[in-house]
């Protein structure tokens, strides 16, 4: 008789940072949580002459910038005009209050040169800020503690995704997309299809996460990850909304969390689920 083999449980099989919102991020093995998300995830930021946040939803050819970090500071690459040093701004440097949705945020300003060599490649007046330790912003009270912080994301510190739910979309997908195109924080495997919709409370290692809402997807996921370039059609929107994958707020992929606990995680690191309830996505 042959012996049946126990699926793995619940593993983390990717992580990942973007330092600059909008801009590329890279895989990381390992990483250091901190209230507001994984360290150094989204705390830069272009804005254009007005203070308002610029993502590739406008300015599709962001995509093309490559980030890396040098301690405190930014390395940032374009294929057309080279890499360009960034310091991280101190105490000194000049703030603003820069608009991101609803909110407003004082972030300090990078330096004259960071901001000529974006407005150069993305062919408009911009500016390269950062947001320091200092400079709080709080979470959408619907979903969130008073306490809680959130980085220039979106809206919240990480998004959770699962293998098992992009293998379901690309089943229905003519041409099937990467990972990359939904910009998870956390990847998981070993879990069914849509499992995530049930979670509630993750622990990893010595870090617990709160699952808080269903993660809105914009045009973005339907550009080239790496260049900007717009795909033909409006896949995958088109066809998560045909798989009934909607809830209050539009086309659903993927979970926002919220950190209880502080620490590390690793690649490899097993996922318990704490807590379940029913689907969030209604």
């Amino acid at each position: 008789m042959t012996p049946v083999m126990a699926s793995p449980a619940p593993h983390i099989t990717g992580l990942h940072r973007y330092p600059v919102k909008s801009l590329r991020g890279h895989a990381l093995d390992r990483a250091t949580i901190e209230p507001r998300g994984i360290v150094g995830d989204r705390r830069w930021m272009v804005v254009d002459d007005t203070g308002r946040f610029q993502t590739r939803r406008e300015l599709p050819h962001m995509a093309r910038f490559e980030v890396d970090r040098d301690g405190d500071a930014l390395i940032l690459s374009h294929p057309d005009l080279g890499v360009h040093r960034v310091g991280r701004p101190d105490g000194d440097a000049a703030t603003i209050e820069a608009r991101i949705w609803r909110d407003t945020v004082s972030v300090r300003l990078a330096s004259a040169d960071a901001a000529a060599f974006l407005s150069r490649a993305l062919g408009k007046p911009v500016r390269l800020v950062y947001q320091d330790d200092m400079a709080p912003r709080p979470i959408d009270p619907r979903y969130a503690s008073v306490d809680d912080q959130v980085s220039l994301a979106d809206g919240f510190p990480f998004l959770i995704t699962s293998e098992a739910s992009l293998r379901a979309l690309n089943a229905h997908l003519a041409v099937p997309v990467g990972m990359e195109r939904f910009r998870p924080n956390i990847v998981i495997a070993g879990a069914d299809e849509w499992a995530e919709d049930r979670w509630r409370r993750l622990r990893i290692g010595n870090v617990t996460l709160r699952i808080v809402k269903p993660c809105a997807r914009c045009v973005i996921t339907t550009q080239h990850p790496l260049t900007g370039e717009q795909g033909e059609g409006n896949d995958p929107l088109t066809t998560l909304r045909a798989m009934g994958r909607m809830a209050k707020g539009g086309v659903m992929f993927g979970q926002n969390a919220i950190p209880d606990r502080p620490g590390e995680i690793t690649v490899g690191d097993q996922v318990e689920v704490l807590e379940e309830g029913e689907s969030n996505l209604r």
